[in-house]
């Protein structure tokens, strides 16, 4: 018969056993997660858009025109402006062996054969003929092979430029090229020298680092099948930002984990006990923060702009497996390896360790931090206020209205080097027409309006019959092409509607274009006549961002706001911790408006990325506060509010800062991609989770905190009765969360 010793003896023995089954079993289904999600790294642009009028709304003037467009030019394709510049005069011969080149070049797969004749310049230095690509094919790869085939048939003293809509699709394919080769390399070397640094050993940041990699893999897996059935919506941008967030977030809760883990493991000597301890006092912040973080994501749902609403669900489930791994395969891991994952500096059990009750007598930088917040907490938070909000004096400089098109790629781009020899030889709007979209009864009328514009060179009409596609149309009608006697084509009719095209005198992108093309939607719109184009295009996505920004930023803190008082269980606490993460956003928006304005001297800012960049450090920000409040709060129940915030700060100090340092180096990554948008997210993102893990979390929170009081947890009962000091147990220290 069994006794109820043996029975025990037996538990003891089978629970390790099972635990490290169960553990096993986990990291096997990480793993067969990852081994799927892994081979679509290289093949996200399968599945992802970066035409920019596809993230438009359906309702914009622009995309209306751009779903009309098939019917009136044909098969769906992408005009690139080939532009030849010769050295001297192209006369007829020169000109028939441009042509012959250009038929020669245009035959490669992807190419579409109504390629227009080629047009010589009225100073006779340049030539130019546009090339539809087919929008399905890959952009990038086929105007390399056309621009390569042609510079190698051409004569000395030309060269050759693809430019025109295809042009800068392939300029921004190419930049967005490195994202899964050389900006996940950057992100994770950046990781590994952290955690290496801040570890002092060797496993543990494979462990960590391995962790976020997973997590990575699955997200992708999910991603990358939901944009594959056009649920959701993937562009360059999109990818970058997924990456980088999933890699800083896993990390980031990782980095948690470990420091109470290691914590536990000096508290009790079973590895198991000391992961279960670590698991219960993490569980709360991490889901906490990534909460946080993912409702102010799916806030973007409220976008007017598709890059906007399909960046919060995408992001979101990056953060969610983010969460699922720092919670399930890093315990995993860590339960196998136990104390030797910390190798060579392994945290020995000291039975005395938990009677240590005031972290502030100890050594350290956070516990000497700590004393002069308690000798001087007023001076500190108000210079520190006064410092941000001088630094956000800055945001005055910031221009967010909007950035040419050619210059979204940072560095060489034969697209702009194309539109530039194209504006000193033709009207600086060939190849990216204005498109109106107009009754056919109207059509004159839509016309005369064009042509009556300073802005406008020339318009035509879309004509099938004619050899060019459009027939030329002024003043007096439908223009023919041949001699006189010969019938003008027949304008295209699709649904009772005409397609006017008309050549900008300034270049699309520019702010003159943008004029021409607002006014003509002021005076187009009594006949109902709708603008599209790249020019229009612009236009209404900067309008998007704009109202986007508006509408977005107001609700993400009304959002944060309320979970942060649920968290808390506090109003005052929330706002406070509000207020300081914004300001800590103008202040790093108003140091980049200098720098962009200062030291780079870039073009202007997208209207996205002051939202983007709020998104990411309000709700990336408030974690470290929530991290740090959290714990203020369970301290100031066992040792009052003012003792409690000075202990959270020592203990907290330390994990919390390697987690910013770990979420600016990975967003810093995104400046290795050549695209002004994810160069100037970095800076922001990067300079602002600085700023706020090292000025604000660390010295404005909790001199501002400790200067308040008991009061900081009003309404709560612990605002009315502050807590007193009381005996540690064991119970308690569990519930602790880091």
């Amino acid at each position: 018969m069994t006794t109820r010793a043996e029975l025990r003896q037996r538990r003891t023995h089978t629970k390790p056993l099972l635990r490290g089954i169960l553990s096993g079993a986990l990291i096997l289904l990480w793993v067969i997660g990852a081994g799927l999600g892994g081979p679509l790294f290289g093949k996200v642009e399968e599945v992802s858009s970066n035409e920019r009028t596809a993230y438009l709304p359906d309702s914009a003037p622009a995309t209306e025109v751009q779903n009309t467009l098939g019917g009136f030019l044909g098969e769906d394709a992408l005009p690139a402006v080939v532009v030849f510049e010769a050295d001297a005069e192209i006369d007829d011969a020169l000109q028939q062996e441009l042509t012959d080149a250009l038929e020669d070049a245009t035959t490669a797969e992807g190419v579409q054969q109504d390629v227009s004749p080629v047009l010589v310049s009225e100073d006779g230095l340049a030539a130019q003929a546009f090339v539809p690509i087919d929008s399905d094919a890959d952009i990038s790869d086929v105007t390399s092979a056309l621009s390569a085939d042609l510079n190698e048939a051409m004569p000395d003293g030309v060269t050759v430029h693809i430019t025109g809509p295809a042009g800068f699709t392939a300029d921004l394919v190419a930049g967005f090229a490195g994202i899964d080769g050389i900006l996940l390399l950057v992100a994770l070397l950046a990781v590994l020298v952290i955690l290496v640094f801040v570890y002092r050993s060797l496993l543990l940041p494979v462990v960590v680092l391995s962790t976020s990699v997973f997590a990575l893999c699955v997200a992708l897996l999910v991603v990358w099948w939901a944009a594959k059935f056009d649920i959701l919506l993937l562009s360059g941008q999109t990818q970058g930002i997924l990456f980088i967030l999933v890699i800083g977030a896993a990390t980031d809760y990782s980095l948690l984990m470990v420091a109470r883990f290691r914590e536990e493991l000096r508290n009790v000597e079973d590895r198991w006990t000391a992961l279960r301890r670590a698991w219960k006092g993490s569980f709360e912040p991490i889901l906490a923060s990534g909460g946080t973080v993912i409702a102010g994501l799916l806030c973007l749902l409220l976008s007017d702009l598709k890059s906007n609403s399909t960046l919060g669900p995408v992001a979101s489930i990056g953060i969610v497996f983010a969460m699922l791994a720092a919670l399930t395969l890093l315990p995993a891991l860590l339960g196998l390896f136990g104390r030797a994952a910390f190798w060579p500096k392994r945290p020995e059990f000291d039975p005395h360790h938990a009677d240590e009750t005031n972290p502030l007598n100890s050594s350290g930088i956070w516990p000497r931090l700590a004393r002069l917040i308690r000798r001087r907490p007023r001076m500190i938070w108000i210079s520190t206020t006064v410092v941000l909000a001088i630094a956000a004096l800055g945001v005055t400089q910031l221009d967010a209205t909007g950035v040419p098109q050619s210059d979204l790629v940072l560095g060489q781009s034969e697209a702009r080097d194309g539109q530039q020899v194209l504006g000193e030889h033709f009207p600086g709007g060939s190849g990216s027409p204005v498109y109106v979209l107009a009754d056919e009864d109207e059509m004159q009328d839509a016309a005369d309006i064009l042509l009556a514009n300073d802005g406008i060179d020339a318009a035509s009409v879309t004509a099938s019959d004619s050899p060019s596609g459009t027939a030329p149309i002024t003043e007096d009608g439908v223009q023919p092409l041949g001699p006189p006697g010969t019938p003008a084509p027949e304008p295209t009719v699709v649904d009772g509607q005409v397609l006017l095209q008309a050549t900008l005198t300034d270049a699309a992108d520019s702010p003159a274009a943008e004029q021409t093309v607002g006014d003509l939607r002021a005076e187009l719109d009594p006949i109902g006549a709708l603008v599209g184009g790249v020019t229009a295009t612009s236009i209404d996505t900067n309008t998007a961002s704009i109202h986007d920004r508006n509408l977005i930023i107001p609700v993400i803190l009304v959002v944060i706001l309320l979970i942060l008082m649920l968290l808390l269980r506090s109003i005052l606490a929330p706002v406070l911790l509000i207020l300081t993460t914004v300001l800590s956003f103008g202040s790093a928006l108003g140091v980049a408006a200098l720098v962009f304005n200062g030291i780079f001297d870039f073009p202007g800012v997208d209207p996205a990325v002051p939202l983007y960049g709020f998104v990411f450090l309000v709700a990336l920000g408030i974690d470290y506060n929530i991290f740090l409040m959290t714990r203020v709060r369970e301290e100031s129940k066992l040792h009052g509010t003012r003792d409690g915030i000075l202990r959270g700060l020592s203990v907290t100090g330390g994990v919390i800062t390697s987690a910013g340092l770990v979420l600016a180096a990975t967003f810093a990554a995104l400046s290795v991609i050549p695209i002004l948008f994810l160069v100037q997210i970095a800076f922001i993102v990067s300079f602002g989770v600085l700023l706020d893990t090292f000025v604000v979390r660390s010295l404005l929170v909790p001199a501002l905190s400790y200067d308040i009081g008991q009061r900081i947890w009003w309404p709560s009962r612990l605002s009315r009765a502050d807590g007193t000091a009381k005996e540690d147990s064991r119970d308690g220290s569990e519930a602790r969360s880091v």
